[in-house]
């Protein structure tokens, strides 16, 4: 099995995988399928550790174990486009009978690549606005798989960040720019923003030094309090702007738990590693026979709330006991 990391450099095993056995038919006669992965996210982030195990675990549930009658063909673009582009060639002229992806940074480079070849996607924001399908129930194309969320749970993250901290009077939003998932969820932040008395402002996520600067920028006006939006690019840079949010001593709202478990302050949204579980049902489907296009879009069933007191003792907040009453995991 190839893992594709930075400039092509590729790596044979992960996480005690098994290394490459070759995709041909087996001596008892059961044809080894081959499944394409492309996710944008660093190959050692334990994020995507954490998905792909989840990913592999449900398929050997539904009888697709690697070595005996499944191949992967796993590439990581750490949220670079140009690599996205290029391991999204690489895994489509492999003749994969599936590809698992993540995304829009993922889903759009694939989909321009191929029309052709099954696509299962996970954490997608907008896959209708985006056109990545047709509809939510009838995809219609290649691909079909699950959404990331709505778009309105952006504005909550807001509301999330007054209720805890009342006395912030404007946000700083981290966006991804480069997709249309970025700018709807800082658009939707900006609409709710006058009904909660706080003013907003972008922060793009083009690279760290920019990163570094302007929060340090937002920080010396006083008052303010942090929103990261959900994208590829908020996992790649996820150490660092806890340590800024820490550092400057801001009260922070993100997008999922794995923020929360690596010190940041609080966090609502789905269960992203049960997306990838998930989908392993969508690509045990599409190997027995069933089109992308009759499979309909999944939206997440279960949002979760995740505090981390130990944060919050730093930063001298109080969380509301009616947040901690609502919380479906407490860190102390």
């Amino acid at each position: 099995m190839a893992v594709g990391i930075g400039r092509r450099h590729f790596i044979s095993a992960l996480g005690g995988m098994a290394a490459a056995w070759p995709v041909a038919v087996r001596a008892q006669g059961e044809r080894t399928r081959r499944i394409g992965v492309l996710v944008p996210l660093a190959v050692d982030d334990p994020e995507f550790k954490a998905r792909l195990a989840a990913f592999q675990q449900g398929l050997q549930e539904l009888g697709w174990v690697e070595g005996r009658n499944i191949h992967f063909d796993i590439r990581t673009s750490a949220g670079n486009l140009a690599d996205a582009l290029r391991y999204a060639a690489e895994l489509v002229a492999l003749a994969p009978d599936v590809i698992l992806t993540s995304g829009s940074a993922g889903l759009g480079p694939v989909l321009q690549t191929t029309h052709t070849v099954p696509i299962v996607f996970a954490i997608v924001p907008d896959p209708v606005g985006e056109g990545f399908v047709n509809s939510l129930s009838r995809p219609g194309g290649n691909a079909t798989g699950f959404m990331m969320f709505e778009y309105n749970l952006a504005g909550k993250w807001l509301e999330l960040l007054k209720e805890i901290a009342p006395n912030v009077t404007h946000a700083a939003v981290f966006r991804d720019t480069t997709i249309a998932a970025g700018i709807g969820q800082f658009a939707i932040v900006q609409s709710v923003a006058p009904a909660v008395g706080v003013d907003v402002s972008p922060i793009n996520m083009r690279d760290a030094v920019e990163i570094e600067r302007d929060v340090a920028a937002f920080a010396g006006s006083g008052g303010g309090g942090l929103i990261l939006t959900a994208s590829a690019l908020s996992a790649v840079h996820r150490d660092l702007i806890i340590a800024l949010a820490a550092r400057y001593k801001l009260p922070a709202v993100y997008p999922e738990h794995l923020f929360v478990a690596g010190g940041g302050l609080i966090s609502y949204g789905p269960d992203f590693v049960d997306q990838f579980r998930r989908a392993a049902g969508y690509v045990d489907h599409i190997l027995k026979g069933a089109k992308p296009a009759d499979l309909p879009v999944q939206a997440p069933t279960k949002y979760e709330l995740v505090v981390n007191l130990k944060t919050a003792k730093a930063l001298r907040l109080t969380i509301p006991p009616t947040v901690l009453a609502r919380a479906d995991q407490v860190i102390e």
